[in-house]
């Protein structure tokens, strides 16, 4: 149940936004003036009514306390969520200036909300979930079937490779994007979306400027790593071999037992491709120590369901993947409404930092970044871009051309010239900050 004093910040909310056009139409009706009858609950409710363009207001309601993250609900005729009605309302439940007092829900809200728990209580219960009878036999034979298709998909995609050398990297700038594209959708026939999608990657790097071939070379190794990770499957440890059945692209299941804590949602941000939209969200565990990923997707134009506020903390409950360095968590249940906490995770000197990206390779080759917190680094300026030197200036970490570059200038503006500490990834590419907190103020900053 989420607690009445508790205020979500301006940030917090907008954070949910599900693209940069609702983020500044919501922004537009964070205020009272369109609202009417707004209010809130102590069990986690937010309401009110918005005057759109018709001669009925838009009823808006918001279930903050909800386990997987906050639930919208909207008589407008939008398919975004949330959509900026509700990120308005929230907006003005932010301000915490008396607009959105304390009350009763209202019927409309009240039947959605009771709607919301029946369903909630049906799930918990296995007396309503009749089991289906378990055909252990047929999986095993479909898994089987699987397996010798992606055998089959890695014996030519090494036959490529070979031929690739063979040839020399120069074929490859004259055979363009078609040849990988091609191989690809082998891989995708053979139910190796894992193997497709590196494949693809492998197209565009021949136009990719200067010291393309060694580029080349170096994803082509790798791609013929996993190859032989995958056929040589079964002598490899449990952890690796899960590892590469996951970037093979075989789906996985959360293995580890429920883990509870308070956990500090770091970041959130969103990647999209044509066909999925892929939203991450890293947590910090005050009391394990722990750093985790949650994975939500959406389909191509639509923002994943998972949605939590960057820079408060969860009760909650996550269960982990098998896999050698695997982060990646599922959320359970969760045991009360989001609240802000003290707690930061830890940080590290640039050195260190890379260290553990190192490490991590060690167990996962095909590792792009590896999360860490920097502690008293200053954002500084160097030949070829920006850095994130340590605040004695021995040494800096590089930040990665692909960073945002409003999140850059922000992250430049919060240091003013003093140290700070940072959250992100570290990778081969350098540095992408996500989260920072100047020295001496305790909200989380997101940069993504």
């Amino acid at each position: 149940m989420t607690q009445q004093g508790v205020r979500w910040t301006a940030d917090q909310v907008l954070a949910l936004a599900p693209d940069v056009p609702s983020r500044k139409a919501g922004s537009k009706l964070g205020v009272a003036g369109p609202w009417s009858e707004a209010g809130s609950s102590d069990e986690g409710t937010v309401w009110g009514l918005c005057k759109g363009s018709g001669s009925k207001p838009y009823q808006t309601v918001v279930d903050i306390a909800d386990t997987a993250g906050p639930a919208y609900k909207c008589s407008c005729p939008s398919r975004k969520f949330p959509c900026k009605h509700a990120l308005g309302l929230l907006l003005i439940w932010a301000g915490g200036d008396g607009t959105v007092p304390d009350g009763e829900p209202p019927g409309w809200a009240e039947g959605w909300l009771a709607s919301r728990r029946e369903r909630a209580e049906s799930k918990r219960s296995p007396a309503a979930r009749p089991a289906a009878p378990a055909d252990a036999e047929a999986a095993r034979r479909r898994a089987e079937k699987r397996a010798e298709r992606i055998t089959a998909g890695a014996m030519e995609l090494e036959q490529r490779l070979s031929d690739l050398l063979r040839a020399g990297t120069a074929s490859a700038e004259q055979s363009g994007y078609g040849l990988w594209e091609e191989t690809a959708a082998r891989m995708v026939d053979a139910q190796a979306p894992g193997l497709a999608a590196r494949v693809r990657e492998l197209g565009a790097i021949s136009s990719s400027g200067p010291g393309w071939p060694v580029r080349l070379l170096e994803e082509c190794a790798l791609l013929h790593l996993l190859d032989q990770g995958w056929l040589h499957r079964e002598q490899l440890p449990h952890d690796l071999a899960a590892t590469v059945r996951s970037r093979v692209g075989l789906p996985a299941q959360p293995q580890d037992p429920p883990l509870r804590d308070r956990w500090l949602v770091l970041a959130q941000y969103d990647t999209a491709d044509s066909k999925l939209t892929t939203r991450r969200i890293w947590l910090h565990g005050t009391d394990s120590g722990r750093t985790a990923l949650l994975l939500s997707y959406g389909a191509a134009g639509r923002a994943p369901a998972l949605a939590l506020p960057v820079g408060l903390a969860l009760d909650a409950e996550l269960t982990g993947y098998a896999g050698a360095r695997q982060l990646r968590a599922d959320l359970g249940e969760q045991f009360a409404a989001p609240a802000p906490t003290a707690e930061r995770p830890p940080g590290v000197r640039t050195d260190e930092a890379t260290a553990l990206y190192g490490e991590a390779l060690r167990d996962d080759p095909w590792l792009v970044s590896w999360p860490v917190t920097l502690a008293e680094v200053i954002p500084a300026q160097a030949e070829g871009g920006w850095q994130l030197a340590d605040a004695d200036g021995v040494l800096a970490l590089p930040i990665a051309s692909s960073a945002p570059a409003q999140g850059l200038w922000r992250l430049i503006a919060l240091s003013g010239g003093g140290p700070l500490t940072v959250f992100g990834e570290c990778g081969h590419r350098g540095f992408t900050p996500l989260a920072a907190w100047p020295q001496g103020a305790g909200e989380t900053v997101q940069l993504c």
